[in-house]
């Protein structure tokens, strides 16, 4: 099984086009040593021609240009995109849908129905796409159950209910309902491997380090260094779990439960913020989570497992 990290960063980007704080500006001048990033999105393939998109970033073109493999060409139409599978309504995960209207037949796409609801009221990109390709919707259980992709049989997923909040134009913003955002459980069939992804995580409960711990590899959210980092800059009133985002640091922090993870289980953290100080390569923050095991994940990096 495979995957590829086509974005690595949280909304916006990095550097994101109007922000000049430290980590932005230093990346555009060359003063800090750090990496652009995209939007966040992984694909999944069970056979490396036909790929699970796993969020649909604004960014997916670009990304799609760096993956010569997800383009495997075998038709002068192409794509080696065979289902789309959201794991929240959020703008910088379903903007992306609107750049795959060419595609000729209706794309497969899979999410809550809790996120149906959003993107088809509140931002309503079903309706949109109707115009053009159309989507083939299949609603994704909340309850541990198997997940079945008809175009991608290879796949053995399951989703996982999380706590975080919908996006800030959902009717349910103050009122979160389970199946707002998941994480996603990925079985190699052929060895039993596990991988998990949680890009948008602001609590680890018991049942989820349980199931963490039964894992190859963890990818999971990487938004925030600390629980005021926005506030602290100036840049929002809002702090990390406002938003819905466990913090890196601090009790009770991202870093802290990933420690409590068996030392098989590799550590990834994903969706980043532009402000997240740890994205500086020789920073103190990078050499803590070093220090932890636990890395960070860059546009184009691919695991296999």
């Amino acid at each position: 099984m495979r995957i590829r990290v086509l974005g690595s960063s949280a909304g916006g980007g990095f550097p994101q086009w109007n922000c000049n704080c430290p980590n932005c500006d230093g990346v555009r001048r060359g003063t800090v040593r750090a990496t652009p990033r995209t939007q966040s999105s992984i694909a999944l393939s069970a056979d490396g021609t036909d790929w699970l998109l796993v969020n649909a970033s604004p960014d997916v073109l670009t990304q799609l240009r760096a993956a010569p493999a997800l383009q495997p060409a075998r038709a002068i139409r192409d794509s080696g995109i065979a289902a789309v599978l959201l794991m929240d309504a959020q703008i910088d995960h379903v903007t992306g849908l609107l750049m795959l209207r060419e595609r000729k037949t209706p794309l497969p796409l899979l999410a809550t129905p809790e996120v149906f609801s959003d993107i088809s009221s509140g931002f309503p990109i079903t309706g949109i796409l109707s115009h053009y390709c159309g989507t083939e919707r299949q609603e994704l259980p909340i309850d541990g159950s198997a997940v079945h992709i008809p175009a991608l049989p290879g796949l053995q997923l399951q989703t996982v209910a999380l706590s975080s909040k919908p996006p800030p134009y959902s009717p349910f913003r103050g009122a979160p309902r389970p199946g707002d955002n998941i994480g996603l459980l990925m079985t190699n069939p052929a060895t039993g491997a596990k991988a998990f992804y949680a890009p948008g995580l602001a609590e680890v409960t018991p049942d989820l380090m349980a199931l963490m711990s039964g894992c190859a590899v963890v990818l999971v959210d990487g938004t925030f260094w600390t629980h005021d980092e926005m506030q602290r800059l100036g840049l929002s009133t809002k702090a990390a779990l406002d938003m819905g985002h466990l913090p890196q640091s601090g009790p009770g922090g991202m870093i802290e439960q990933l420690d409590r993870l068996p030392a098989s289980v590799r550590k990834v953290l994903i969706h980043i913020n532009n402000t997240n100080p740890m994205l500086v390569e020789d920073s103190p923050e990078r050499a803590l989570l070093t220090q932890h095991g636990i890395e960070v994940a860059f546009d184009g990096l691919e695991i296999t497992f």
